[in-house]
Formats: C-alpha cells, sequence, structure tokens
C-alpha cells in the first residue's frame, strides 16, 4: 500500500470514527442542523489538506470539533445574524495550533442527545432513519438513498422536511426524561435494527452503520440491557455474512462454512449477551440475541432454541416469531410437530411461511402439497437470489 493510500485509509477511519460526535457537538452548541453540517464538512475538508501536510494532531477529535466550532462561528459572523446568536460569540475561539491542549472532557459527547432528537415520535419513520443514517452515520445522501433503492431527490427533500420538522415543532435537543426514556429508547433501537435489517439483505454499508451506531449506544449508556441486546445481535448475525452467499446463491445457516464466519465479532457479541444478561435482561433483543448465540454454537440446542423463541412470542405476540419457534419444534421434535404450528399461522402474504411449510412437508414426504407451497413463496420472494433457491428446492422435488 502506498504512503498515500494509507493516509486515504486512516482519514476515512477517522471520518467514520468522529463524524457523529462532532457533527453532534455542533448541533447541540448551534441549534442548527444545516449550518453544523457545513461547518463539519469544512473542518474534515481543512484536515484533509493540513494533517497530509503538517502531520496529524495528537487529538483529532478535539481538533476536528474545535475547527468545525471556529468554522461555524465564522459563517454566523458573514451572515450578519449575531442578534440571534449572541451567546455563541461568548466562547472564544481556539486557533488549530491550541486544539492538542484541549482533551475529550472538555467537549461534551452529544451523540446522545442527537440520535433521540433524529429518532423523535414527530417525525415519519423513514425520516428518522434518513437522518439517523445521516447525522450519526456520516452517510452521503446519494449513499443513504441507494441503500433504500430510491432516488437521491426523494431522500434530500426527507432530510429537508425532516430538519424543518424538528425546527418548526421545537423538539428539544436532549435525552428525555426519565419517565419517558423507555419508549423513547425502543423507538431508537427499532430505527437502528432497521437500518441493520436493510444492509443484512445485502447492502453491507447500513449494517456496518448500524453496528457502529449500536456500539456508540453500548458506550453511552452501557446500563441498558436492551442496547447491550441489540448490539450482540447484529454482531451475531453479521459474523455470518461472508457464509450466507456462494457463488450468489443462498447458503442455509446449517449447510454454511464456519471457516467464513467472522469468529472475534461473534466473540464481542458474546460479550455484550454476557452483559445484558448480567443486567438482569429479558427485552426482546436480549432473547434474539441469546437466539443468535446458540446457532452460532455446534451442535444446536434446538430445545433450547424453541423455548427462547416461546418466551419471545409471549413477550411480542408476532407470528413471525411463532413460526421460527415452528422452525426449532420441528429440528428438536420432528417436522409433522412444527407442521401443526405453522398451520396455525395466519401469514398467508409472507413468503417465508411457505418456504418453511414447503420444506416441513418434503420431509414428511407430502410432494404434491410441498410443491404447491414452495410455489407460492416463489411468487412472494423479492430477491433473485432467493428465487433461485427456491427454484432449486422446487426442482428438486419434480
Amino acid at each position: 500500500m502506498t504512503r498515500q493510500a494509507a493516509l486515504s485509509r486512516r482519514l476515512e477511519q477517522v471520518f467514520r470514527d468522529e463524524w457523529g460526535r462532532v457533527l453532534a457537538t455542533l448541533i447541540g452548541f448551534l441549534g442548527d442542523f444545516d449550518i453544523a453540517e457545513e461547518a463539519t464538512q469544512d473542518a474534515f475538508a481543512l484536515a484533509a489538506e493540513r494533517w497530509q501536510r503538517d502531520g496529524w494532531p495528537v487529538n483529532p477529535g478535539a481538533w476536528l470539533t474545535t475547527t468545525a466550532r471556529n468554522r461555524a462561528i465564522d459563517r454566523i459572523r458573514r451572515d450578519r445574524t449575531l442578534a440571534a446568536k449572541t451567546k455563541l460569540l461568548q466562547v472564544p475561539e481556539t486557533t488549530e495550533g491550541d486544539v492538542d491542549d484541549v482533551n475529550d472532557l472538555t467537549i461534551p459527547d452529544e451523540r446522545l442527545e442527537l440520535i433521540f432528537t433524529c429518532c423523535h415520535p414527530a417525525l415519519a419513520l423513514d425520516a428518522q432513519v434518513a437522518l439517523t443514517l445521516r447525522t450519526l452515520g456520516g452517510l452521503t445522501t446519494d449513499e443513504i438513498a441507494r441503500a433504500f433503492l430510491v432516488p437521491e431527490a426523494t431522500m434530500a427533500q426527507r432530510l429537508v422536511r425532516a430538519k424543518r420538522k424538528i425546527k418548526a415543532a421545537g423538539i428539544p435537543f436532549r435525552v428525555p426524561p426519565e419517565h419517558l426514556l423507555p419508549d423513547r429508547l425502543a423507538a431508537v433501537l427499532a430505527v437502528v435494527y432497521l437500518i441493520f435489517n436493510e444492509g443484512f439483505g445485502g447492502r453491507g454499508e447500513p449494517a456496518a452503520e448500524a453496528i457502529r451506531l449500536g456500539r456508540s449506544l453500548a458506550a453511552l449508556l452501557p446500563d441498558e440491557s436492551e442496547v447491550q441486546g441489540l448490539l450482540a445481535l447484529m454482531l451475531l448475525h453479521d459474523a455470518r455474512r461472508a457464509a450466507r452467499l456462494a457463488d450468489g446463491e443462498l447458503v442455509l445457516l446449517a449447510n454454511q462454512d464456519r471457516s467464513l464466519w467472522d469468529a472475534a465479532q461473534i466473540e464481542e457479541g458474546k460479550a455484550a449477551l454476557d452483559r445484558a444478561l448480567a443486567l438482569r435482561g429479558r427485552g426482546p433483543y436480549v432473547l434474539q440475541a441469546a437466539i443468535a448465540a446458540e446457532h452460532a454454537g455446534e451442535p444446536r440446542d434446538w430445545e433450547r432454541i424453541a423455548a427462547l423463541y416461546a418466551e419471545l412470542t409471549l413477550l411480542t405476540g408476532s407470528p413471525v416469531v411463532e413460526l421460527n419457534r415452528a422452525v426449532a419444534v420441528a429440528e428438536a421434535r420432528g417436522p409433522q410437530a412444527g407442521l401443526e404450528l405453522v398451520d396455525r399461522l395466519e401469514l398467508d402474504d409472507y413468503r417465508y411461511l411457505h418456504a418453511t411449510r414447503a420444506d416441513l412437508l418434503r420431509r414428511l414426504g407430502r410432494t404434491v402439497e410441498a410443491r404447491a407451497s414452495y410455489a407460492r413463496a416463489l411468487e412472494l420472494a423479492p430477491s433473485d437470489a432467493e428465487r433461485r433457491f427456491l427454484e432449486r428446492r422446487l426442482a428438486q422435488l419434480t
């Protein structure tokens, strides 16, 4: 690797590590998303120019935050809006030469306030997701648009509307009070998990961003069991990413090459799960992470997996969770026991119900019924890889 390439990679890593923190600090300082974002971009552009020429600062995050704040003050002065922003001018500017004397304790980490602002219930879910990826993850509008398969102009409008709604509705930049925290935290975790699932389906960048957000939340809220549970769940699932496809074709978990699994990420996920369990967590993310940890072992304890799914069903009331329990029951007690549970569910438009039913019927030797279920799953399958998998299964029956 050339020196220039190494420097570029190092800069990119600093961007990923520091973008959300710098931007969150500026938004808390300014109360204005647009000025904060522009100043943060300026600071990173200046860093790319100066650090390669003059050397790296001792504390890149402090350098970026201080430089971005100074750029924001310059912008406000140029725009002649001092009356509305007088408090900013009470803070003396810091020259770039003084930044190495600034430590992390002098610059508050306001990412927690920012993520609760982005995931405020007054915003539509798609806006919450987009704004979280833009502000905390640092993805460009084009990257977010491509990840969610919408035109860039559409995504840009969502972001603009979300920022306007925050300003117009006076949505506070703060962690909600304690009595509102459980409901609001659930919304934050749902947004992060939604981002992860968008990436886990094949577009890796959103999944990586979701894990970064999960790590940040775990560091900021170390005593929240569901935060630890979600991080564990994402890490354990994502650790198998490289083995999920072979030559573009789906590979079932039982047939995956375990040497391709990320062992270090599995250990990190298990450690987060242990932390969640130590906090007496039995919420939905903790239970799902416990199930994922069981799947990471060999041989799998199907009775325990079925019991965990039963507990999760009682907690969520979700028929999709019950479908997963049926799969575990089939592995533990035979396909007939699993099929009896599947046939109680009303999920006619859910492709995995039909694919599961088809597999259980195949194992029972009921070929005609299995073909009909595979055909129905094929009608509902959204991706080429899933369709090819189901077509192969259907062809094997005929």
